[in-house]
């Protein structure tokens, strides 16, 4: 935790940093060390602790070839090293390790980690230095899901879900055969907060499970390259209008082996989301969304009979309602929990009983409650996380530049910040198995990383486990500026971050490159360090450009107001947002106005395309990867939120259609696209590229093969050269 005084100690100092020691930061950056996946990039990120986590009240990292574990005020030791683990394992019979494994703690008050190796996932306990259980994995399985009450693991074989017992027996939960379904796996394309398709219990008597039904949806047919003849992999893709995927819930009983389904009803073209149990084992909670997403129920299941008990609420809304979060039951209170909603506007904590009764609103404010972290041991306080100002004095309302972490008081209500730091700020936080103390992983746009210890009570720091140091000291560093201009509204001020040439003269003009995203879940420029800057803007701003992000309205962590407002009509306002932002561009005396460009992924890559198109005049240059073009070739969880049904929302769609505007484009155009992309898939810009033949107009065109939605790995260095070049070529000069 950072004292706002030590803030701004720290702010002046680098103000004020003698001028002739920059003389000797000339050094320069390569691709390779800026961009994940480049060979000496690690180099450059904020030192920080691998794997740091609580054990219990605990903490625990690795270091070297040991893991390091430490008390609130004690002084840290070595728990164990990788050689008394490779002497645990061989006493197990089992094979040694030649680096030490990615852990995790499967019984939060236990000192017992698990880790998987040479196809076995094993339990160890540190204290004893003692190999407790072992599972024999298969290569074939996946999805695997772990229940620390009853040791089971869940896991999907093919598309059916299997369970492995602590003796290594494997039990047979569903055996479908016909094509098309699918079980114990993520649906409704991760959506809605869905990450996985299993849900134990709380005391491990049973499994619940997504079962989704895709027969019905057309196969997409992606292509195998690498085959000597390409081969076709049909991949099921539900486009925006067209037939959905239909899902259901299985409770699966350990004792009886049999599977009772929930009669969830009809219609079954809607959004099973955010499953939770009941403390006694007895209910199933689901938060139930129609297709068009403006109507959702918190519905509660007997997991005995599958019967619906209750419909608890209904949220509505004119855009669309977004259930994120399951229903989280209070530590002491099987009767009442906690719901997240943006009900009046902005992501919030709501009390219910079990019977459907509101019983008070528990946060509230022009801010964004962006995750609780679980309760105190009495569980009469709850942590959280938030965009809150850490200044209200000064800053009334959440702008998302700072996020820190509260504790709030469930009965009386009231919370106070357990972090601060300024009005810029990222804290990340960590609480232990007892609610006693927080790791709280902090960083500033001066401040690179510091990790503390807080206690959860006190509100006071017990100790500092880490100052990392500027990793781009002894380097050419441009200077990096936040600030806010008015929307196209004339009223919302957005957030920009400006980074400057290296060696910036203002009496010389310079090549400008917005780089833009400028849809939901989303935020560009952030309070974290440089400001969440990325490592190609350092590079283009060596390379003598100036580089320009703007959160348009449509962005996240504002609330629902400022991001809803491109619903039905993708492009409109986030374009005419941009567009002030190359107005405030044109303000400044070092910026070229002839020579701004334009670049970004996915929904930046449609903003990209779809700002050289419409306003031609403005952007000589554009390289737009995995670009959306044509929304009814979207898939229909996310682009039916936005856009509704194409047949219902036929104008935007049509201005939306970036296909119909090929024959604007004057400037220069790259797009870019993996063949294999499951997310847009490569129809789009292929469609595009057809369009642009057919209005006589010329793009340019880049494809990385196998690669999906982005391209990571030892390829995106590579990525990166292609854009610059393309920069290079037809802006810089």
């Amino acid at each position: 935790m950072i004292s706002k005084i030590k803030y701004l100690a720290i702010c002046c100092a680098l103000a004020l940093t003698n001028p002739l020691s920059m003389m000797g930061q000339d050094k320069q950056f390569t691709l390779q060390d800026l961009i994940p996946g480049g060979k000496t990039q690690s180099r450059f990120v904020p030192r920080s602790l691998k794997q740091l986590q609580w054990c219990g009240d605990t903490y625990l990292y690795v270091r070297g070839d040991s893991m390091m574990s430490g008390e609130s005020t004690k002084n840290e030791k070595v728990a164990f090293t990788r050689q008394q683990l490779n002497d645990a394992l061989t006493a197990a019979g089992q094979q040694t390790v030649g680096s030490m494994p990615y852990f995790s703690v499967p019984y939060p008050d236990q000192p017992v980690l698990t880790f998987n190796a040479k196809r076995h996932r094993y339990h160890y306990n540190f204290a004893e230095n003692k190999i407790l259980n072992t599972y024999k994995l298969d290569a074939s399985w996946a999805d695997y899901d772990f229940c620390p009450a009853n040791g089971y693991l869940a896991f999907t074989e093919g598309n059916n879900l299997r369970i492995l017992s602590p003796d290594n027996t494997v039990g047979i939960v569903t055996d479908e055969t016909a094509d098309g379904i699918v079980c114990g796996k993520s649906v409704h394309q991760n959506e809605f907060g869905i990450h996985k398709g299993t849900f134990w219990s709380p005391a491990g008597s049973a499994l619940a499970f997504y079962r989704m039904d895709e027969s019905m949806v057309t196969d997409y047919p992606f292509v195998n390259i690498t085959t000597r003849c390409a081969t076709a992999e049909p991949h099921k893709y539900p486009m925006a209008g067209m037939k959905s995927h239909e899902v259901t819930v299985g409770v699966y009983n350990l004792e009886t082996k049999k599977t009772v389904w929930l009669k969830t009803g009809l219609p079954k073209e809607k959004y099973l989301t955010n499953i939770a149990w009941s403390p006694d084992e007895k209910s199933i909670y689901i938060a139930e969304l129609n297709r068009e997403q403006n109507e959702m129920h918190l519905v509660r299941y007997s997991a005995l009979t599958g019967e619906k008990e209750a419909d608890l609420f209904t949220e509505t809304d004119e855009h669309y309602v977004e259930p994120q979060h399951p229903v989280l039951f209070l530590p002491n209170n099987p009767d009442q929990f906690i719901w997240q909603s943006e009900r009046d506007g902005y992501n919030h904590l709501y009390l219910y009983n079990t019977e459907g009764k509101l019983l008070k609103q528990l946060t509230k404010g022009e801010w964004v409650v962006k995750d609780v972290l679980g309760f105190d041991a009495k569980g009469k306080a709850l942590y959280f996380s938030s965009t809150k100002p850490a200044l209200l004095s000064s800053f009334g309302y959440g702008d998302a530049l700072y996020v820190g972490t509260s504790r709030l008081d469930l009965k009386k209500g009231t919370s106070y910040e357990l972090t601060s730091g300024g009005l810029q700020g990222v804290h990340s936080t960590q609480l232990s198995a007892s609610g006693k103390y927080l790791i709280d992983n902090y960083s500033a746009p001066a401040i690179p990383r510091e990790i503390s210890i807080i206690d959860g009570q006190k509100r006071e720091t017990l100790r500092t486990l880490l100052m990392a140091k500027d990793p781009y000291e002894g380097y050419a560093m441009p200077e990096i500026v936040t600030g806010t201009i008015k929307a196209a509204d004339g009223v919302t001020d957005l957030n920009y971050r400006l980074v400057k040439p290296v060696g910036l003269d203002e009496t010389k003009k310079y090549p400008t490159i917005v780089y833009v995203y400028g849809g939901p879940h989303a935020q560009l420029v952030t309070g974290g360090w440089k400001n969440g800057v990325g490592g190609w803007d350092i590079y283009m701003a060596q390379r003598g450009y100036v580089i320009f992000t703007l959160d348009s309205r449509g962005s996240a962590n504002r609330g629902h107001a400022f991001e809803s407002v491109i619903h039905r009509n993708l492009g409109v306002n986030e374009m005419a947002d941009q567009v002030k932002g190359v107005d405030f561009l044109k303000s400044l005396p070092y910026v070229d106005a002839d020579r701004i460009g334009v670049h970004g992924w996915s929904y930046g890559g449609f903003m990209t395309t779809n700002l050289m198109c419409s306003y031609p005049e403005l952007f000589k240059v554009g390289v737009a990867g995995g670009p959306v073009i044509d929304w009814s070739n979207y898939e229909i969880m996310y682009g039916e939120r936005y856009m509704d049904r194409p047949q219902d929302n036929l104008e935007g769609y049509k201005n939306a259609n970036l296909k119909l505007k090929a024959g604007n484009l004057k400037g220069h155009l790259l797009l870019i696209h993996g063949d294999i992309d499951p997310v847009v898939v490569w129809q789009h810009s292929l469609g595009f590229l057809k369009a642009c033949v057919d209005a006589d107009t010329y793009p340019d065109y880049f494809v990385y093969p196998r690669h999906l939605h982005n391209v990571i790995g030892k390829d995106r260095p590579h990525l990166y050269e292609k854009i610059t070049r393309y920069f290079d070529d037809y802006l810089k000069n």
